[in-house]
């Protein structure tokens, strides 16, 4: 997958768990609990989704390089290369 479409993907389960974002507003550096307002169970949520969608194990010890768009593709691309 490029990075595009890893950060496309992303948004989709971000949109899929907080329907109310409006996906063409998030920036690649907003926080997704500070500027976006997800809750702690939405965040849990999107990690299950993520999951789910690339069968990846994601350790509790990782979910900071989750906290915005850009970390969490650049994370993720990471973990689907290794």
């Amino acid at each position: 997958m490029t990075p595009q479409e890893i950060r496309a993907a992303f948004i989709a389960d971000l949109i899929g768990i907080a329907p109310d974002l409006d996906p063409a507003a998030i920036g690649d550096d907003d926080h997704l609990q500070d500027d976006l307002g997800l809750d702690s169970m939405d965040f849990l949520n999107l990690v299950s989704a993520l999951h789910k969608r690339f069968s990846l194990p994601i350790p509790e010890s990782d979910y900071p390089r989750l906290a915005t768009p850009s970390k969490a593709a650049a994370y993720l691309a990471k973990m689907l290369t290794a």
